[in-house]
């Protein structure tokens, strides 16, 4: 049975919280056990490098992550489980990714606009404390989905954006190398919760709003008693709606328990009673795991231990071998395999027509047929991007009249002359890839002898 391989990971910046627990650790775990799923799971300590300059703070984070998912279940025998680090292919292949990503789309990630956003408002310079970790942010995290060529990477809706720009660059190196990577896809979990915080606002330690997910049993039940509620009186009617406490407690909570609490809601159930319910609901959850995770915690090399057999194993298994026929493709070859080749015998490559994919503020999906700066075709919206690609696919492909023709109808109207450069622009790019195939195949026919 083919897997679709899953990946997910969780920067090393601070201590997992509930809502850590809730909205990724418990369904990653969950889904790991699907037999059709083969899971990818990392820490992030690079990514953390980019807001954390305490050492002791990646270290301990990172620690504590590590048992977090394993004290939640996480079997690291079943999955790839690693440290962003220990993934020596992961940074050279950002770099590679770098040299095909296009500045302008970087200029446009979220991260980046609203640091720039900030400091225009503040009337200082738009890049001031912006580093170039922030800014390239998108592409490191490019390659953490293509090292392993992932299938699908869970993700909030705020980081849609980077796994379309992962798509991006891995398009724009397939069209320049030949076909190495597969175009990830974004996995939405419309079900999983998000869970707010102490004060109403979603859980984050952004707004210092977070419940430690292993907090002890004490120190949970006084953070929990925190929890804003509003002024009304036991007895009184109170809303579901908007209300941090119910939220978190239907987190955890059965369907028939959930019911069982919107009834008290309705009935006027007192505040702390409702708190000591929701306490005694995450506490019974909880309280076996963080007995483990303190086990855990206890035994610091045995944690150390099965992360490096984990990034040993996943690069034997993938990594490596991937990284070399990358480096095949890119140039950085044996020069004893050259034959004597010269580079005045070589000509000018012409600049290659290339479809660009991407996502606009309305929530289409559009592609454009562009050489270089010059825009041969462009789309109307798209609801879904698995349409496009197929689309794009059907043009690289087949080189029908019916094919243009179908290409045609979902773009912008084109004059004659124009339709006329469009079939010359997909002709060149079948040429190119039909050259790009027929290199690889030569190459890697050079490695095997």
């Amino acid at each position: 049975m083919t897997q679709t391989r899953v990946l997910t990971g969780i920067t090393t910046s601070g201590t997992p919280h509930l809502g850590n627990y809730v909205g990724a650790i418990r369904p990653a775990v969950a889904a790991s056990l699907d037999p059709g799923v083969e899971s990818f799971y990392f820490l992030a300590d690079l990514h953390a490098l980019i807001k954390v300059q305490q050492p002791e703070r990646v270290q301990r984070s990172t620690l504590e992550i590590a048992a977090t998912w394993l004290a939640c279940g996480l079997e690291p025998d079943k999955v790839w489980f690693y440290r962003q680090s220990e993934i020596v292919e992961i940074p050279e292949l950002a770099w590679f990714l770098t040299c095909v990503a296009g500045k302008g789309i970087l200029n446009r990630a979220h991260a980046y606009k609203a640091a720039v956003d900030k400091n225009d408002a503040e009337g200082v310079d738009e890049d001031a404390g912006i580093t170039a970790g922030l800014f390239m942010y998108p592409v490191l995290m490019a390659a953490d989905i293509l090292v392993f060529n992932a299938h699908k990477v869970p993700v909030g809706r705020d980081q849609i954006q980077h796994i379309e720009m992962a798509r991006d660059f891995g398009q724009r190196f397939n069209h320049l190398y030949g076909e190495h990577f597969v175009l990830p896809e974004a996995l939405i979990e419309e079900s999983v919760a998000t869970l707010p915080g102490l004060d109403g606002r979603k859980m984050s330690k952004s707004y210092d709003n977070t419940i430690p997910l292993f907090a002890p049993r004490e120190q949970l039940k006084k953070l929990i008693y925190s929890i804003v509620t509003d002024s009304r009186a036991p007895g009184e009617p109170k809303e579901t709606e908007g209300s941090a406490l119910f939220q978190i407690y239907q987190a955890f909570a059965s369907e028939e328990e959930t019911q069982a609490m919107r009834r008290a809601f309705a009935e006027g159930i007192a505040w702390g009673e409702a708190k000591q319910a929701l306490f005694e609901r995450i506490d019974t959850e909880i309280a076996p795991l963080r007995e483990k995770y303190e086990a855990l915690m206890a035994r610091p090399q045995d944690i150390e231990a099965i992360l490096i057999d984990g990034a040993q194993r996943v690069r034997e298994r993938y990594g490596k071998a991937h990284m070399r026929r990358l480096r095949e493709a890119v140039g950085l070859r044996d020069l004893s395999t050259a034959g004597g080749i010269s580079l005045s015998e070589e000509t000018k490559a012409e600049a290659v027509p290339v479809f660009k994919q991407y996502r606009e503020a309305d929530g289409q999906f559009y592609f454009k047929l562009a050489i270089e700066d010059d825009v041969l075709l462009q789309s109307r919206g798209f609801a879904a991007p698995k349409d496009i690609g197929q689309l794009i696919g059907r043009a690289k492909s087949d080189a029908s009249a019916q094919t243009l023709d179908a290409l045609l109808a979902a773009s912008e109207a084109v004059d004659a002359d124009a339709r006329e450069r469009v079939a010359r622009a997909l002709d060149a790019i079948r040429r190119a890839e039909e050259a790009a195939r027929a290199a690889k195949a030569a190459a890697q026919e050079r490695a095997a002898s």
